[in-house]
């Protein structure tokens, strides 16, 4: 049986799915210049796939242009490839269009390298449930628990790695069938479509072992919860980190300080974008070791932003370690949306001045509906989206809120467990 390549173009749309079209290899080169056409509409299918809200309607069309530097080609013996590439959403004119997550990113990255010389470092850590796993009683951390999964974790690693994403680490976590998978650091938007790629990679080598992944953030309420951390850091135009500072309290640097309170002060809408789901707020309750409060702490997985151990005697090796991790997110986010508010969130902070200690604790958001009104009440959120996107995203979310009416919390998170 003869068969001809086909390649397939993706963008994580505003429910964090990664959806496009595909076309035959052999159209690549042009491809590459033109992109396929999209409806304007597509960026609003919902997490569980019709459409409950778009501003768009049938009109309108843009343009979907792989972008080169993330060609993901990775054979599996026995079946097709995997071959795919992240790409922009462009207008018919050639201009980036304001929906487009990547260009949402682009430009808080740009603001942040002008504002401040820097540029961000960071890197996914990104907790699934594999249901090729017997469903025996919880393993937390054992090699057992490891040694369950087979080949999954190798053969993950080496698809990341062959799809131009270093690994980090594979771990067993603290719930039955649950792992864990964290790439390396890596700059800017790279981050991003590292994670996008990691996810399509796991789901990927699960299929082609007759399996399954889940990234949603419970699989059943009360239940140990799956979430997304982000670790970051930032280096200087000669390369220096600098968020170390020896003299200071917890070592972190007064810019450090300033930025990470600018999340702690904008936590509130910031999580309708990192914790983009119902089911989310299911997972921000206290008891559990997934954050409930706007705080920071020391070596403290509780905490909402954590900062992170290092394992070096020299000064200058502790700074290239040390690193901040933000707890509050989990998968049903589009990672650019949450990157780039996260960004001008610490922007922010920098600008005012604030110091972490200046910020009061208080609760998260109790619910998603809870998040999105303080998300319509944020000006670094309209500066993070535009007001057009940030409209249109709250009218989508509170969309897939009323499309849940009437569920329970169980039947809540298996629709969300089905589809992320």
């Amino acid at each position: 049986m003869e068969r001809e390549q086909i390649v397939f173009v993706g963008s994580s749309d505003l429910s964090g799915h990664f959806r496009g079209k595909s076309f035959p290899l052999a159209d690549l080169p042009d491809r590459l210049q033109r992109g396929v056409n999209l409806a304007l509409t597509n960026v609003f299918l919902s997490a569980f796939g019709p459409i409950q809200f778009t501003p768009f309607g049938t009109q309108g069309e843009v343009l979907l242009i792989p972008d080169a530097s993330t060609r993901v080609l990775v054979p599996f013996e026995g079946t097709a490839s995997e071959y795919f590439f992240l790409g922009d959403l462009r207008t018919l004119e050639g201009e980036a269009w304001e929906f487009c997550p990547r260009h949402i990113l682009r430009r808080a990255l740009e603001d942040l390298q002008q504002q401040t010389g820097l540029t961000l470092l960071a890197s996914l850590e990104q907790e699934m449930v594999y249901s090729g796993v017997a469903a025996y009683p919880s393993q937390p951390y054992e090699l057992d628990a490891y040694r369950r999964q087979g080949i999954f974790g190798e053969a993950l690693l080496a698809a990341m790695r062959k799809g131009g994403v270093i690994p980090d680490s594979f771990l067993s976590e603290y719930g039955a069938r649950q792992y864990e998978v964290t790439s390396a650091p890596v700059r800017g938007l790279r981050a991003a479509d590292d994670a996008v790629i990691t996810r399509e990679l796991a789901q990927a080598v699960a299929y082609r072992l007759g399996h399954r992944v889940s990234f949603a953030p419970l699989a059943e309420a009360g239940g140990v919860t799956t979430g997304t951390h982000i670790h970051w850091s930032f280096l200087d135009d000669h390369n220096r980190p600098v968020l170390y500072d020896e003299a200071r309290h917890w070592q972190l640097s007064q810019l450090g300080s300033q930025f990470a309170a600018g999340i702690l002060h904008h936590l509130n809408a910031l999580c309708a974008l990192s914790c983009a789901s119902v089911a989310s707020y299911y997972r921000l309750r206290p008891g559990g070791w997934a954050p409930a409060q706007n705080d920071i702490g020391r070596y403290d997985r509780g905490a909402a932003i954590r900062i992170c151990s290092v394992a070096a005697s020299e000064c200058a090796h502790r700074a290239r370690q040390y690193n901040l991790e933000f707890r509050v997110a989990d998968a049903t986010a589009n990672p650019y949306l949450a990157l780039a508010m996260m960004v001008r969130a610490g922007l922010d902070g920098i600008r005012s001045g604030t110091d972490i200690a200046q910020v009061p604790s208080q609760p998260l958001p109790p619910s998603l509906a809870d998040a999105l009104n303080a998300l319509e009440r944020s000006e670094v959120a309209a500066q993070t989206l535009g007001p057009a996107v940030l409209a249109a995203y709250v009218q989508f979310k509170r969309a897939e809120i009323a499309s849940l009416e009437g569920l329970d919390e169980n039947e809540i998170c298996r629709r969300y467990a089905d589809v992320y």
